[in-house]
């Protein structure tokens, strides 16, 4: 049931940042929603289930953008490996914790996302890569305290719980 949860909220993420947050573009940059799931995720429940909903969520981003198939996969499975790392020893119920592990979380994948384009050939000034890297992180991070609680308390006791039987 979790994993079909997860699966609802990223292809809610796509339609939204698809659609709604294009149009609230800042400066050309919009922030990144199946990042931030994505680093929920991992920050919540450690490297493995981040990698791995790091990956299937790229996986589903790169089929949505149709070109460069595997370049958001590798960049956000490995941001969710990252914060997946620091899932025990962060506290996880601190709203600003969350906006900056977030915002950490958005630079490193940006910067991946960019030096892989560099290594398939594409010529980005490297200013601009820097305006939209930390410009995606900053909207994003921004964005982090309109959803965490809800994520988090889904995590703990709602849809997104692990359930053992």
């Amino acid at each position: 049931m979790r994993g079909l949860v997860l699966l609802g909220l990223l292809a809610l993420a796509l339609l939204l940042q698809g659609t709604v947050l294009g149009m609230l573009r800042i400066g050309g940059v919009m922030p990144d929603l199946v990042l931030m799931l994505v680093v929920f995720v991992a920050f919540l429940s450690g490297k493995t289930e981040g990698a791995f909903w790091g990956f299937v969520a790229g996986l589903i981003k790169d089929a949505a953008a149709g070109s460069y198939f595997g370049l958001n996969a590798l960049s956000l499975m490995t941001a969710g490996y990252l914060v997946g790392l620091a899932e025990r020893r962060l506290y996880k119920d601190s709203i600003p914790v969350a906006m900056f592990v977030t915002w950490l979380a958005a630079v490193v994948s940006q910067l991946a996302h960019y030096l892989l384009l560099l290594y398939w050939g594409m010529d980005i000034p490297p200013g601009t890569a820097m305006r939209v890297i930390f410009g995606v992180a900053f909207y994003t991070a921004v964005l982090v305290p309109l959803f965490y609680r809800r994520f988090y308390r889904s995590q703990l006791h709602g849809w997104l719980r692990n359930r053992q039987y």
